[in-house]
């Protein structure tokens, strides 16, 4: 007959396992529930030219909010431009 032990020890602490498993993915997911990257795109929308909302429509948040921020870069090296 097969011994039966190590069998009943891993049904009684999967639940434990698991549980364990589900309090990291707890802490991992938090952050990435923090409503910064809605406030970045609203604020990126108010003041997007339509080239940059374009990129966005077609290549996403992340190569539009780049093109954002290097033309404002760009911005304030040029002289004479509002800052």
């Amino acid at each position: 007959m097969l011994n039966a032990t190590p069998l009943l020890l891993l049904a009684l602490l999967l639940p434990f396992l698991l549980l364990g498993l589900m309090l990291c993915m707890e802490r991992v997911e938090r952050p990435l529930r923090v409503d910064s990257v809605s406030e970045q795109l609203q604020s990126f929308l108010d003041t997007a030219r339509p080239d940059e909302v374009e990129t966005y429509v077609s290549e996403g948040f992340a190569p539009a909010l780049e093109r954002y921020w290097r033309r404002r870069r760009l911005s304030r090296l040029l002289p004479g431009r509002p800052r």
